[in-house]
């Protein structure tokens, strides 16, 4: 870090119990090659304390950018994180009630409706089997097993041994267990990368838990329950086994906001 100080102004949100640092960056002055930084900030002790941080930046053609990173510094698509995004981007005045922004898995549109953030989801191509689990890409890799009582499960321990396994060599894999509770509804808990931990929730992670339950089942709107609060996906199937017009709804909620001195 050298003897650089900064002041950075920030605002800490949350998505179903998934939290970020979020920092208006139009003017483009975050260090974003630092990733050290990145995680000095998200460090629950030392710093802010996050699973992600999140810079708004502008985006010809688009409202805005999200760049998403983990809290070890690296890069990848956050639903829950996007859903923020787009409740930050209303706070700060970008946008109304719908957007159009840009994330790493490319463009992405958004509604605000009373107080839910309705987020559309990239395509997804196709379900892939691993034996009895399954994997789904939902703009970040996802591995999908079936448990008994998910609230009893060692999510870490198994979601560690899964995310470190040869099959996901070398980057790995973020990690869901599910339960159904209802014809409806799954209960899902997340290993994610990145984070090396349980979240409360991961947007991604319940997409593409309730693409495999809903193809299952006949569904096309599938209600998920995490650790951290309840939230909605709705999506179209079509005929080739893809799906389309993925929708992840839920809320996202401005907790506080500072400025911290690196």
């Amino acid at each position: 870090m050298g003897n650089r100080m900064m002041k950075i102004s920030f605002y800490k949100y949350q998505g179903t119990g998934n939290d970020f640092v979020m920092i208006d960056d139009r003017s483009e002055s975050f260090p974003d090659q630092d990733l050290s930084l990145v995680g000095q900030l998200c460090d629950r002790r030392f710093g802010i304390g996050a699973d992600g941080l999140i810079l708004i930046r502008n985006k010809a053609d688009f409202d805005f950018e999200m760049i998403y990173f983990n809290a070890d510094g690296s890069k990848s698509m956050c639903g829950n994180g996007a859903r923020c995004a787009v409740a930050f981007s209303k706070f700060l005045g970008i946008i109304e009630k719908n957007t159009s922004f840009l994330a790493i898995d490319g463009p992405h549109q958004a509604t605000l409706n009373d107080g839910l953030v309705e987020l559309g989801m990239s395509p997804v191509s196709s379900l892939a089997n691993m034996g009895q689990d399954y994997f789904v890409n939902t703009g970040s890799p996802h591995h999908i097993r079936y448990v008994e009582n998910v609230l009893d499960y060692p999510v870490v321990e198994q979601g560690g041994l899964i995310r470190y396994s040869q099959a996901y060599a070398p980057k790995g894999t973020n990690v869901n267990f599910v339960s159904p509770i209802a014809s409806d509804e799954i209960h899902v808990r997340t290993y994610e990368r990145g984070v090396e931990d349980e979240t409360l929730s991961c947007g991604t992670g319940v997409t593409a838990c309730a693409l495999v339950f809903g193809y299952q089942n006949a569904l096309n709107l599938v209600k998920i329950k995490t650790l951290g609060g309840n939230l909605k996906v709705k999506f179209t199937k079509s005929a080739d086994g893809s799906f389309k017009d993925i929708l992840l709804i839920g809320p996202a909620e401005q907790v506080f906001s500072g400025e911290i001195t690196i």
